[in-house]
Formats: C-alpha cells, sequence, structure tokens
C-alpha cells in the first residue's frame, strides 16, 4: 500500500529527521578533514514539500540561486537537489577556500568557486545518501554532479520536467553549516525527491507502515 504523503505521523517526520541528522554528521566530518577547521552542520526541520513549496523556500521563481542536481539510483531512486542562495553560496566557497575575494556575480563565475561547490554538494549528497542507505539497510548511490546558476524558476522547472512524471513531492532538509571561527552559518536546503515506489520502501524498511 502506498504512504499517503499528506497524512504522515510524527513517526515518520522524527525518522527522517533522525537520518538528516546523521547525515549532517558524517558531512560534517568531511568537511572538517577537507577545510582543516571545526565544522558544525544541524538540521533544525525535516518536511514533505510540495513543488510549488520547494519555489517558495528558495525564495521564490525570480531568486538566484546554486544548485547542485544528483540522480539517485539503487534500490530507492529518485532525484536530489542542494540548493543555497548566491550570498549562502559565496560564504560557503569563502569557508573552504579562505579566499573572500571569490565571487559567483561579476562576469564567469570562478572554477575554483566552482569546483568548491561541487566538493561540498558531493560530500553533503553523499554523507545524506548513505546515512539513508545505512539506516534502511537499503542500495543507493548517486550520480557525479550537475551545477547551475540562475533563477530558481528556471532551475527548478526544467529540472521537475522529468520528475513530476514520477512524484510531485520532496522531502526537504533544512541544513545549517557553521565554522568554529565564524558567527554567521551557511543555510542550505538538501531536496530528496525519491520515486512514488521509493517512499514507501523507505518507510517500510523503516518499520513504519502505511498505517502507523
Amino acid at each position: 500500500m502506498v504512504i499517503d504523503l499528506n497524512k504522515l505521523s510524527h513517526m515518520h517526520i522524527d525518522a527522517l529527521r533522525e537520518i538528516g541528522n546523521i547525515g549532517a554528521g558524517n558531512a560534517a566530518t568531511s568537511m572538517a578533514a577537507l577545510v582543516n577547521k571545526r565544522i558544525q552542520m544541524d538540521v533544525p526541520s525535516v518536511n514533505i514539500v510540495t513543488f510549488d513549496e520547494m519555489m517558495d523556500i528558495v525564495g521564490g521563481s525570480e531568486q538566484l540561486i546554486v544548485a547542485l542536481f544528483f540522480k539517485i539510483y539503487g534500490d530507492t531512486p529518485g532525484t536530489v537537489y542542494f540548493m543555497l542562495s548566491i550570498e549562502e553560496a559565496e560564504r560557503l566557497i569563502s569557508y573552504i577556500t579562505d579566499d573572500v575575494s571569490l565571487n559567483l556575480r561579476d562576469g564567469e563565475p570562478d572554477k575554483l568557486a566552482l569546483s568548491a561547490l561541487e566538493e561540498v554538494g558531493n560530500i553533503i549528497t553523499g554523507s545524506y545518501i548513505s546515512a539513508l542507505s545505512d539506516f534502511m539497510n537499503v542500495y543507493m548511490y548517486s550520480s557525479v554532479p550537475h551545477l547551475s546558476i540562475d533563477m530558481a524558476g528556471a532551475i527548478l522547472t526544467v529540472g521537475l520536467i522529468e520528475v513530476s512524471q514520477v512524484t510531485d513531492y520532496a522531502i526537504v532538509i533544512n541544513t545549517e553549516m557553521n565554522e568554529s571561527s565564524c558567527l554567521n552559518g551557511v543555510h542550505g536546503h538538501f531536496f530528496l525527491l525519491p520515486n512514488p515506489e521509493s517512499f514507501t520502501k523507505m518507510f517500510t524498511a523503516l518499520g513504519i507502515h502505511s498505517h502507523e
């Protein structure tokens, strides 16, 4: 029986939040090794949202954003987006490179800046997918990232054309990153869009069934 995503219980959300916290912990460890700084990552909230709500979360269709797109393969296939505002992405780049001069808005983006973003996207996505896979004892792996810098409407409209044929919902794991010496953290959004059958497999693997 397919789980009604409009009627998810607190148990479902708590399970997803726990997975998000495990993934965030793994990602923080990997990030700290990359930049040789203490990194803290938190997951303040986890929700199930529609595509329209995804657009609102990132600031509306005309908001300029950075998005990393991944395909998920294995037992629970789907799609992943990791999204940041331009300001948050530039702050993240400065964390990693120790170079505050790198930016994404003046002409052609610096290759080092783009490489840093792709590396972070790989770390966070890999950590969350690994946490999901281990927690549920299912096989999952991600594709190489595709990075886009554009208005949210353009990125999501193109990216969701294929996805919308198989699902109407995303799991959003809000992610906060803080470097120990910096007061201002980086806030990003990790969107997991499992195929419909993947939702059922995920919750069944967690021992949570449609009637709970």
